[in-house]
């Protein structure tokens, strides 16, 4: 954390997350009806804020809170990139997850290729496992 910008225990708002997700090009890659009850079942989120307030930074958790932990909605503002505060919310997340779980919890993320240098910094490995996901049609 700086003068600049802070960390903030709490999940984004719906407007926080929708602005941060659309600039980093993710408009398509949400339902924005259902985004605050998605927003509401989160296990913990962080939040980086400008001295103005203005979000500028988030990522949150979903999971069980005991064992699984799965890091979801990692981004930082386009203009605001290359100053530390992606691996700070990280960090934040990490040591959160660290006090939630009784015993060596499991996290895991996606990971674009340009966040992939990041994860790998703070010990996420590729493995020989592949994430796999599938999102249901509703018709």
């Amino acid at each position: 954390m700086t003068d600049i910008w802070r960390l903030e225990d709490r999940l984004p708002s719906p407007a926080e997350h929708r602005r941060l997700a659309e600039s980093v090009g993710w408009h398509a890659a949400f339902d924005w009806a259902s985004q605050p009850a998605s927003l509401a079942g989160s296990t913990l989120g962080v939040v980086a804020v400008d001295r103005d307030g203005t979000a500028i930074g988030m990522a949150r958790v979903v999971g069980d809170g005991v064992k699984y932990f799965y890091v979801q909605d990692v981004v930082v503002d386009p203009a605001e990139q290359g100053r530390g505060i992606g691996r700070a919310i990280l960090d934040r997340v990490l040591l959160r997850v660290r006090e939630l779980a009784p015993a060596p919890p499991f996290v895991a993320l996606f990971a674009t290729t340009d966040g992939m240098p990041l994860y790998r910094s703070l010990g996420f490995e590729a493995g020989d496992m592949v994430g796999m996901f599938q999102v249901i049609d509703r018709g």
